[in-house]
């Protein structure tokens, strides 16, 4: 299994955009994994930063795209 994590600053919303891709050959879903590396890395963010700015909000963590297993594809 592979997971990739992705940090951008939005200079304009003042913002961290965390993305997360995983990926496996097996048949099990990997989509509970993303999920985890987004939250460990905003709450990673969280702590880097609360000493600067202590109203530091975590918002708006979904899966966006899911492909294979069961349940197919999600979009």
């Amino acid at each position: 299994m592979q997971v990739d994590v992705n940090l951008e600053l939005d200079s304009r919303s003042c913002s961290v955009i965390i993305r997360a891709l995983a990926r496996t050959a097996g048949k099990t879903g990997v989509e509970m994994e993303a999920l985890t590396a987004v939250a460990v890395a905003a709450l990673t963010v969280h702590d880097m930063c609360k000493a600067a700015e202590k109203g530091i909000v975590i918002k708006d963590i979904q899966l966006d795209y899911k492909s294979g297993g069961k349940s197919g594809t999600y979009m």
